[in-house]
């Protein structure tokens, strides 16, 4: 007797989307202990890659963007807007020197909310027809408890780091709050005391995105694409970035004036810019992992 497919209403798609959410969750909870080690413990070989290859994985990650560019444009306007949200927030209670560090900051969390845009990468690679809401399949990931102990360690470096920029405040310009957003402006800009939180506050942050970058560039990636633990993925990534120093500080360089253009218009061409980076790192670990 043939198989007829039914169609089925929103109501009963999104309660089947929120079940296998609940299962992921639980899984997520029994697999965290065991985050460090992973099922597959052979460390994998890592390649020499150039130049080229960067521009090759940005024209890439171009192409997946083209693709579908109304679902992850719609998944990522969430960042320009969660930006100017938290900008207004820091404005309204008095924190308008840590504006700048907040959103300098997220550059650190960046690979952690790209996991979707890898995933939609990872499927189109495979030839899957592809949507936003295959971007939250990540949640069923076989590595899924290591994906979540690393977040948190990007989360932590992200909090110690906002915690450096609001002591080099208060020993510089500080500890009295800014009046406003315009003093505190002309304060940096003017004053020696001003220069020196530049000087000095670029400093630190250089070192946390250096971090950030070696342990992360290619640690999500490999998790979504294997079963390793956290150690396996971070000792991947150091070794990745030591044996391509010149291309990986390429790719640093292209993330960061990236992420600066997509940050003038008001933060709106982040909705544009990270999306790309993301399909791009995805097809970044591809050349670099054999």
């Amino acid at each position: 007797m043939p198989m007829h497919n039914q169609i089925r209403n929103p109501v009963e798609w999104a309660w089947d989307r929120l079940k296998q959410t609940g299962h992921a969750m639980e899984t997520t909870a029994q697999t965290v202990d065991g985050a460090w080690e992973g099922q597959d413990a052979v460390a994998p070989k890592v390649r020499r890659i150039h130049a080229a290859d960067i521009g090759d994985a940005l024209a890439s990650g171009v192409k997946d963007f083209a693709a579908c560019r109304t679902d992850v444009i719609l998944l990522c306007f969430i960042y320009p807007v969660a930006g100017l949200v938290i900008s207004r927030m820091a404005d309204d209670y008095g924190m308008v020197a840590l504006i700048f560090p907040l959103i300098a900051g997220f550059a650190l969390v960046g690979p952690l909310f790209g996991l979707g845009l890898y995933e939609m990468s990872r499927r189109r690679e495979k030839g899957i027809a592809t949507g936003w809401a295959d971007a939250f399949a990540v949640i069923r990931a076989p590595a899924i408890g290591s994906i979540v102990v690393l977040g948190a360690l990007l989360f932590a470096l992200f909090c110690l780091w906002l915690f450096a920029a609001n002591l080099i405040y208060t020993m510089t310009l500080g500890p009295d709050t800014p009046i406003s957003a315009t003093a505190f402006a002309r304060d940096v800009l003017t004053t020696p005391a001003g220069w020196t939180m530049i000087v000095v506050g670029c400093g630190v942050g250089f070192l946390f995105a250096l971090v950030a970058m070696v342990i992360s560039v290619i640690s999500f990636p490999m998790l979504l694409d294997r079963n390793v633990g956290v150690g396996t993925a971070i000792a991947t990534s150091v070794r990745a970035v030591r044996a391509n120093p010149g291309p990986m500080a390429m790719w640093g360089l292209v993330v960061a004036g990236s992420l600066v253009i997509g940050a003038i218009p008001l933060l709106v061409g982040l909705a544009i810019v990270l999306p790309v980076l993301g399909h791009a790192t995805w097809h970044l670990y591809r050349k670099v992992v054999s």
